[in-house]
């Protein structure tokens, strides 16, 4: 049974999945790319200049930064998209669960569902990081963070790093996923599959609030350092604020999401529905607002250092550095934003029994299309509102050290792109689904789903 189960999930949940693809893509993409870079960044067979070059700059272990951060984002973002695909097969794992099939069937299932997903995504990217792993050899070289005489080299020893992210990431998230909601009685998993489990668990809770305390505690110590070890320490402040976000999640982002919801909310009729479908479901939404909180902090954070940098002393520091660390930041964001439109478009998705019913009842086409937009912006809203605050709460304790000042100078370009670029993105992950859903009847919708 549990092989059916996989094959019919993989069909009726055919976003979810291709989502969880994607995601898995990416992320064995940027690993294959950076275990490649941190096997190019070795010294042996060089000239003692260009070994003097490469120590100096400290390239190896800018490559190991990017190499442990790019596998904490593949992790984080595969778990995320997984963990969300699993979630939306509750109701279809009740039902099999109330007619004899067992907890171990189920956990059979969605193993199978993780292996179809991420082992031809996990050798593609392998692939690819290689092409990857090339431009971004080349453009350390132009950047004078390399020497022109190390060349670039392939390594094989990516591909098992791949399978072990990708692969490993995805089996076991769907694995935890699906391991509480298999030993629910028959009864019970149908009742939470179609109300939502209430609460954060016993764990997860208590895990969030002292990653915050945690990123609070020590962004203070940080402020009573030196400039240089505030900005080394920066990076686990923003970690641990984006952990702490991820794991209290309604708790934290359903007050943001009431509160951007409420001004979203005057705006008619279809902004009034959106405001309603928020805030009914803060779980759901939450999980798409967690990746945009890492795209917003991440950027704001690493730009806001930079530009703060230029304003106060005329330079942003080392060229060569600062493209590296916008590349960095790029992946990063990347990653998030990837998470964030996976998760927006599988919540789309799943509530496309909703949106035909709408239609059913005689809502128009544009009514539908703007309760989605508004959808959009509240969940856009409350992501650059955590994110803002995020940002700032990790940039206070380096700029005060550094120039006596906690507040950051971005010159408005930034926040406006920004801003821009995650409402888009919001735009679009929402949209696209809800507009592939209206072009079918929508009463063969209703009657399919």
């Amino acid at each position: 049974m549990g092989t059916g189960l996989a094959q019919a999930a993989l069909r009726a949940h055919r976003p979810a999945f291709v989502g969880t693809a994607v995601a898995a893509l990416f992320a064995a993409t940027v690993v294959s790319a950076s275990t490649m870079m941190l096997g190019t960044t070795g010294t042996d067979g060089l000239s003692a200049g260009a070994r003097r070059q490469i120590t100096e700059n400290g390239v190896g272990d800018m490559a190991l930064v990017l190499l442990i951060g790019s596998i904490y984002m593949s992790i984080f973002v595969v778990a995320s998209t997984m963990g969300t695909a699993v979630a939306q097969q509750h109701r279809e794992f009740a039902l099999v669960r109330s007619i004899g099939a067992r907890p171990r069937q189920i956990r059979r299932a969605v193993a199978g569902q993780a292996l179809a997903a991420s082992i031809p995504a996990a050798l593609a990217g392998f692939v690819l990081g290689g092409f990857a792993a090339r431009w971004w050899h080349a453009g350390m070289v132009s950047h004078g963070l390399l020497p022109a005489e190390a060349d670039f080299r392939f390594g094989w020893v990516a591909l098992p790093v791949c399978l072990g992210v990708a692969v490993v990431t995805t089996t076991l998230a769907a694995f935890l996923s699906a391991l509480r909601f298999s030993l629910l009685r028959p009864a019970r998993a149908l009742s939470e599959a179609a109300t939502g489990r209430r609460g954060l668990g016993m764990l997860r809770a208590p895990l969030g609030v002292i990653a915050i305390a945690g990123a609070c505690a020590l962004s203070v110590l940080l402020s009573k350092q030196s400039a240089d070890e505030a900005g080394e320490g920066a990076f686990l402040v923003l970690i641990l604020f984006c952990v702490g976000a991820g794991l209290l999640g309604p708790r934290i982002i359903g007050p943001a999401a009431w509160l951007v919801s409420a001004l979203v909310g005057r705006f008619g009729g279809s902004a009034r529905l959106a405001m309603l479908n928020v805030r009914s479901q803060p779980r759901r939404f939450s999980a798409a607002v967690v990746p945009l909180v890492l795209v917003v902090g991440f950027g704001l954070t690493k730009i806001g250092m930079h530009t703060t940098a230029q304003h106060h002393t005329g330079s942003a520091g080392s060229t060569g550095e600062v493209w590296l660390d916008y590349v960095g930041t790029g992946l990063y964001a990347g990653f998030a934003a990837i998470a964030a439109a996976n998760t927006l478009a599988m919540i789309s998705f799943e509530r496309r029994r909703d949106v035909a019913l709408l239609r059913v009842v005689g809502s128009r086409r544009a009514q539908v299309r703007a309760m989605a937009a508004w959808e959009a912006v509240v969940v856009a809203g409350t992501a650059l509102l955590l994110g803002t605050a995020i940002a700032l709460g990790t940039l206070a304790p380096i700029l005060s050290t550094a120039f006596g000042s906690s507040v950051p100078y971005l010159p408005w370009g930034v926040p406006v792109g920004i801003a821009a670029g995650t409402l888009l993105l919001t735009l679009l992950a929402t949209g696209i689904p809800v507009a592939t859903v209206m072009r079918r009847r929508a009463i063969t919708v209703v009657q399919t789903t």
